[in-house]
């Protein structure tokens, strides 16, 4: 009688090795990048009202907005329908890409001045830091999409150059304004940019 065992043996032998980690279509990279823009989506307002509620008047009166405050480090998100629409697949992912590279800097910024800031608010820290991680986990999942159309990768760069150390606190708080509501808003356009990509490239 044969033994069981080097049947088993033999049966391995003769089977394909299975790849630890297969790669995935296209369209399953557009729809992991897509849920995972919406799941974002879902807290970006949470992580603004927090960060606004952590840092005292003005920023904690109600309706407080300062549409007018802008990074020249972080791009903003805002853009003319048209332009935006005319943009073709990988001057869209570029945008993007360059803007989450942005934002995964400033939230590190963010966070450590909010740990000197405000150092009895772990609420805060961690949604900042659950924020930044999110937005490094959107990075990989946009550079797979462009991986797999063949479109070159922009190059990483150091956004936010020289830091100003010893910047007041009023401005340091100004800047975590302007990289929280940022990162809402690029969230908003990054779910946008993949919705035209799924439409485009079904599963």
């Amino acid at each position: 009688m044969s033994c069981p065992l080097a049947h088993l043996c033999l049966l391995t032998l003769l089977l394909p090795p299975l790849s630890s980690a297969a790669p995935i279509s296209l369209a399953e990279s557009i729809s992991q990048a897509y849920s995972l823009a919406l799941y974002m989506q879902k807290n970006t307002s949470m992580l603004l009202q927090t960060y606004l509620q952590y840092q005292g008047s003005p920023f904690s009166d109600p309706g407080f907005s300062a549409p007018e405050l802008q990074l020249s480090s972080l791009p903003p998100a805002t853009a003319f329908f048209k332009t935006w629409r005319t943009l073709d697949d990988g001057e869209r992912l570029s945008l993007a890409q360059g803007a989450f590279l942005a934002l995964t800097q400033h939230l590190q910024l963010v966070r450590d001045d909010q740990s000197d800031l405000n150092p009895g608010s772990p609420i805060l820290l961690a949604q900042l830091g659950t924020a930044r991680l999110r937005a490094q986990g959107l990075l990989g999942n946009m550079a797979a999409i462009m991986t797999a159309l063949g479109l070159p990768m922009p190059p990483e760069e150091d956004t936010l150059g020289l830091v100003t150390f010893g910047a007041s606190a009023f401005e340091r708080k100004c800047l975590g304004y302007v990289v929280t509501r940022e990162y809402g808003h690029w969230t908003d356009r990054a779910v946008r940019d993949l919705a035209l990509l799924k439409a485009k490239y079904p599963a």
